[in-house]
């Protein structure tokens, strides 16, 4: 009995020194008061309008260009140009042996002009046959079989003409000629080497000057850009730019074409900007940036980047209340322009924001202005 006094007695004891302890904590805040404001700088949101360029990965191709192919078999005989020269419309770049293709040219001339005989022949034959059956000295099928012969002959001719312009065109077809004017590659034959009709590929030949640049857009932006190329482009328009890492190409472009038709697979649809390219700068196959100079002429909320605070894949500013208290407001943003970046919804004008000291703010914090930095 006397052990279950002391171990109630033990628990009143500590009950009373919790109580007192809780008392002692709570008159400890109550002395302390609310927490301390907190210094930050602040700015009043206006709008304006803002000029800013969307980038798209973009990449350089030629406006023409073709795989040189040979149109009949043989051995190169003569190359004539050097690797990566520019050549002219109709310039001579390589032949093929052609000997075997002169003797079957003669040939068939030769059988034209046999043809052409049988046929002087048949006439003749026919016309006297034609004479006698109007003496009635000779018999209708004999008149009968010089007009079958006539017609054969006629034929033959027409078959040995045929045949020579054939040959005559794979005569031609020994020498290659630049389809237009442009830069051509490096030679993939050398001199003597067998080339196959329409499998060797020879070389490749692509305008340069000037050259397209094609990037691909969202299917909501066709809009836009049908807008952008009706409105054409004058030489000094910024409208487009290409660079190339931290190198801006000096020569703004314009849009060649939209495609016919949007992706269905990504939604997007392809557009053809061109770029002057008189020095040869711009090479097919490169990689770049478009970069899309966007002016709509409405208003737009401005503010510093350094105001935004991100959670979870979201942006919030602390906007100033009532009693310098701050609350925490969820943003949709837009382009970043230089050290600012728009703000697309859910911020007004003539609201004040805090731009300095976010990382030290918690919903409904207050907040001590520093005047001196504060921005109107």
């Amino acid at each position: 009995m006397n052990w279950i006094n002391k171990t109630g007695n033990y628990s009143f004891i500590l009950l009373l020194s919790t109580l007192a302890s809780c008392g002692s904590k709570t008159s400890q805040q109550q002395m302390q008061g609310p927490p301390p404001a907190v210094a930050v700088s602040v700015q009043r949101v206006t709008t304006g309008n803002a000029v800013y360029y969307n980038e798209y990965p973009a990449t350089v191709n030629a406006l023409n260009e073709i795989e040189l192919r040979p149109q009949v078999s043989g051995y190169i005989t003569g190359i004539y140009f050097k690797d990566g020269d520019r050549v002219k419309k109709g310039q001579k770049l390589y032949s093929i042996d052609q000997q075997q293709y002169q003797a079957n040219y003669q040939q068939a001339v030769a059988n034209l002009g046999v043809t052409q005989t049988n046929l002087l022949k048949a006439q003749k034959d026919a016309d006297r046959y034609h004479e006698l059956e109007k003496q009635d000295a000779i018999a209708k099928q004999q008149v009968d079989y010089a007009d079958a012969a006539l017609a054969a002959a006629q034929k033959q001719v027409e078959a040995a003409q045929a045949n020579v312009r054939s040959v005559q065109t794979s005569v031609r077809y020994t020498n290659i000629f630049a389809p237009w004017a442009g830069t051509i590659g490096i030679s993939q034959v050398k001199i003597g080497a067998p080339v196959t009709a329409g499998q060797t590929v020879l070389n490749t030949v692509s305008s340069d000057d000037p050259v397209a640049v094609d990037f691909a857009v969202d299917q909501t932006q066709i809009y836009r850009f049908t807008q952008l190329q009706l409105q054409g482009g004058k030489p000094n328009d910024s409208t487009f730019r290409l660079a190339f890492a931290n190198d801006l190409y000096p020569y703004p472009g314009k849009i060649y074409m939209i495609d016919r038709a949007v992706n269905p697979q990504t939604g997007t649809i392809i557009i053809r900007l061109v770029f002057p390219n008189n020095n040869s700068t711009l090479k097919a196959g490169m990689s770049g940036t478009v970069r899309v100079q966007n002016n709509s002429g409405n208003a737009s909320i401005l503010i510093p980047y350094k105001a935004i605070t991100e959670q979870l894949g979201e942006f919030f500013v602390y906007v100033v209340g009532d009693s310098n208290k701050v609350s925490q407001r969820r943003v949709v943003l837009g382009p970043q322009i230089g050290t600012n970046v728009i703000v697309r919804d859910s911020l007004r004008e003539g609201e004040t924001i805090v731009v300095q000291g976010v990382q030290n703010l918690r919903e409904g914090a207050v907040i001590k202005i520093d005047s001196s930095a504060e921005k109107n």
